[in-house]
C-alpha cells in the first residue's frame, strides 16, 4: 500500500499547536515562589507563601495547609486572682501556704511577711491545671476564714497564634534576605540588605519575648494570699482594760501641764519682766534726748542770725 500524505492544513494546524503550547509553557516556565524582584522576594518571600498568606489558595487549616480539616488549637487562659484569709497565726500559716504551693509543683513569687499581729501577703505560681485545686485546698483549711477572694481569666489563644505566624513569616522574610546578601556584590547593596536583615532579626528577637512572657503567664497562674491575723476578742481586750491607770495617767498629764505653765510663769516674772523694764527705760531716755537736742537745734539758729551785722 502506498503511504498516505499529508496534507499542508494538517501541516500548518500542527505547527500552530506547538507554536501555542511553547508560548504557554514560557509564561509560567518560572519556577514556583521565585519572585520577578529580588526585593519583591525578600520581603514578601516565596510566591508560595504570598498566597498561603493572603488565603489566594483557597480555604486553609489552622495548620496553613489548604484544604482538610481544621487541627483544633490548644486554649490557652491566663489566670490570676487574689484571696484573704483571716487566721490565728500569721507565721503558721504562711509556712502552711508556702508548702501547699510546693506540693502543687509551684513556687514563691514573692511575700512580704509579719508578725502575728501584723499581716503578711505571699504571692504564688502554680500551674494554670492546678489553681483551681489551690484554692478549693485553702478553704478546706480548718480554723481560717476566707474574707475576701477575687479571680481573673483572660483567653490569649488568639493573641500567641497572632505572634506565632508573625515570627514565622519574618523568619521566611530573613531567610530571603540571607539568600540576597550571599549573591550581593557591590558595598552599597551589602550595607542595605544587612541593614534590613538587623531589623527583621530585632522584630523577631522582640515578637519571640513577648511570646515567651505571654505562654510564661498562661502556663503558671498568680495567687496572691493576704494573710490577715484575727482580731482579739471582746473579752481579751477588757481584761486589758485598767481605770485606775487611765486616771492616773490623765492625772499625771494634768499636772505635767500645769508644770509647764508655770514655769512659763517663773521665766517670765524673773527674767523677761526685768529685762523689758530695763530696755523701756533705755527706750525713754534716748527718745527724750534727741527731743531735747532737736528743740536747741533752733534757738541756735536764731541767735546766730541775730548777732550778724546790718548793712
Amino acid at each position: 500500500m502506498r503511504p498516505r500524505r499529508r496534507s499542508p492544513l494538517t501541516a500548518v494546524a500542527i505547527l500552530l499547536v506547538a507554536l501555542l503550547l511553547v508560548a504557554c509553557s514560557a509564561g509560567t516556565g518560572s519556577a514556583p515562589g521565585q519572585a520577578a524582584d529580588p526585593e519583591e522576594a525578600a520581603v514578601g518571600g516565596t510566591g508560595e507563601e504570598a498566597r498561603a498568606s493572603d488565603g489566594a489558595g483557597g480555604p486553609t487549616d489552622d495548620s496553613g495547609r489548604p484544604g482538610g480539616n481544621a487541627a483544633p488549637i490548644e486554649q490557652r487562659i491566663i489566670k490570676t486572682g487574689e484571696v484573704g484569709l483571716e487566721v490565728d497565726n500569721v507565721a503558721v500559716m504562711l509556712a502552711r501556704v508556702r508548702a501547699m504551693a510546693a506540693e502543687l509543683d509551684g513556687y514563691v513569687g514573692a511575700s512580704q511577711a509579719g508578725t502575728l499581729e501584723e499581716s503578711a501577703t505571699i504571692t504564688l505560681r502554680i500551674p494554670a491545671a492546678r489553681f483551681d485545686e489551690l484554692l478549693s485546698r485553702l478553704h478546706e483549711i480548718e480554723e481560717v476564714e476566707v474574707i475576701f477572694e477575687s479571680t481573673r481569666e483572660q483567653d490569649v489563644t488568639r493573641e500567641i497564634v497572632d505572634l506565632a505566624a508573625r515570627i514565622t513569616n519574618l523568619e521566611a522574610s530573613e531567610a530571603s534576605y540571607r539568600v540576597l546578601l550571599d549573591r550581593a556584590e557591590r558595598i552599597e547593596d551589602i550595607l542595605t540588605v544587612q541593614s534590613r536583615l538587623d531589623g527583621v532579626r530585632g522584630e523577631i528577637e522582640q515578637l519571640e519575648a513577648q511570646l515567651q512572657t505571654i505562654e510564661g503567664q498562661a502556663d503558671l497562674s498568680t495567687l496572691t494570699v493576704t494573710i490577715i491575723p484575727r482580731g482579739a476578742p471582746v473579752a481579751d481586750v477588757q481584761a486589758g482594760w485598767d481605770p485606775g491607770a487611765q486616771l492616773e495617767g490623765a492625772v499625771a498629764a494634768l499636772v505635767g501641764l500645769g508644770q509647764g505653765v508655770l514655769n512659763v510663769l517663773i521665766w517670765l516674772v524673773i527674767v523677761w519682766v526685768p529685762v523689758l523694764l530695763i530696755l523701756g527705760l533705755l527706750a525713754l531716755v534716748v527718745v527724750r534726748v534727741a527731743a531735747e537736742v532737736r528743740r536747741r537745734m533752733p534757738a541756735a539758729d536764731a541767735t546766730a542770725g541775730g548777732d550778724a551785722p546790718t548793712a
